[in-house]
């Protein structure tokens, strides 16, 4: 990979804010050159809209662009957008541009990319199948992969990654199994040392149920999974401890003493993340042959476009994930 190479950024949901967080994006320099991947025109009217000192020009491989613009590849849309509305027709040019990007990045184009918030509904009712850019990413390239978010607290860093995703809750107790506890443990260690330079990382996880089974009379996940799997990893030198008490283990005290908490679904882990710092989070794809970074909110239809209100929307997230990009693009080898 060339550490050199610029940084993909697609726009996300064409209806949504994430082309306004592009064109905020945009105002600002940075110590890396950015791409956007979208729609020209649709930049273009949304920095119009905002009133942005932003000049929009296309993005051409090999040729440096004037100081002050801000480079596209264009991916035009096949519907009008009208701000906050949802419009399935546009959900082909979404997909093509997550594609662009994580092409770019396999073959050298992009150092990494950045993805803005998607409408993971609309995709769906456009005939897609389509479960989140973790999910999207992995099928693409073959990977197993985590997601992970690492946010701000007052005790330091505090990074939660999940061992299920986007599955509904009543799915989650069947997709708990030795092998897939022992898989995330695996990539969120290995990715710790290797992207984010931690030389021995200390990890938590979660246990399943309430207080991590209570020694079996809440459940028995913990005693006959996920316990067998740490004891294993801990066998082969892996400073893993658990299946903790979800509800004690993010106590700041306790949390500070790790380098990353694994929760076993979704709703386990970032709730308590995003209360602590929602609008400065960033995901992290662990386990990708690439560096990818997002958001960590959604499309919020209601302030797309909005004037005066999308320059109230904190771009703090995408900021955040755009210099964290910077940062992990120069760890890989």
């Amino acid at each position: 990979m060339n550490a050199n190479a610029p940084i993909a950024v697609t726009m996300g949901e064409p209806a949504g804010i994430g082309p306004d967080l592009c064109v905020r994006l945009a105002e600002r320099r940075w110590a890396a050159r950015l791409i956007g991947i979208g729609d020209i025109e649709l930049l273009r009217d949304r920095a119009r809209r905002l009133r942005a000192g932003v000049r929009i020009v296309p993005y051409i491989r090999g040729r440096d662009a004037a100081p002050g613009t801000f480079e596209v590849a264009h991916f035009p849309l096949a519907v009008p957008v009208v701000p906050g509305r949802l419009d399935p027709g546009n959900a082909k040019a979404v997909l093509a541009t997550l594609d662009a990007a994580l092409t770019g990045c396999l073959a050298g184009e992009f150092s990494a990319m950045v993805t803005a918030p998607v409408q993971k509904s609309v995709i769906n009712d456009a005939g897609m199948a389509f479960s989140g850019h973790t999910e999207f990413l992995a099928e693409r390239t073959g990977a197993t992969v985590v997601m992970m978010l690492v946010g701000a607290t007052a005790a330091g860093p505090l990074r939660v990654a999940l061992t299920t995703t986007h599955l509904p809750l009543s799915a989650v107790p069947a997709a708990i199994t030795e092998g897939l506890v022992t898989r995330t443990v695996r990539i969120v260690a290995d990715e710790l040392s290797a992207k984010f330079r931690i030389a021995k990382p200390r990890i938590a996880v979660c246990g399943l149920n309430p207080h991590a089974g209570e020694d079996g009379y809440l459940g028995r996940e913990e005693i006959e999974i996920i316990a067998p799997a740490l004891a294993a990893l801990r066998e082969q030198g892996l400073a893993v401890a658990g299946p903790l008490p979800a509800d004690t283990v993010f106590v700041p005290a306790k949390a500070s003493e790790f380098d990353c908490v694994i929760a076993m679904y979704h709703d386990q882990g970032l709730p308590v993340l995003k209360h602590a710092s929602f609008g400065h989070g960033v995901n992290v794809t662990l386990g990708l042959p690439i560096v990818r970074t997002s958001v960590d909110h959604g499309t919020a239809l209601d302030l797309a476009a909005d004037g005066a209100g999308a320059r109230s929307a904190d771009p703090g997230s995408l900021f955040a994930a755009v210099a964290l990009a910077i940062e992990l693009k120069h760890s890989r080898p």
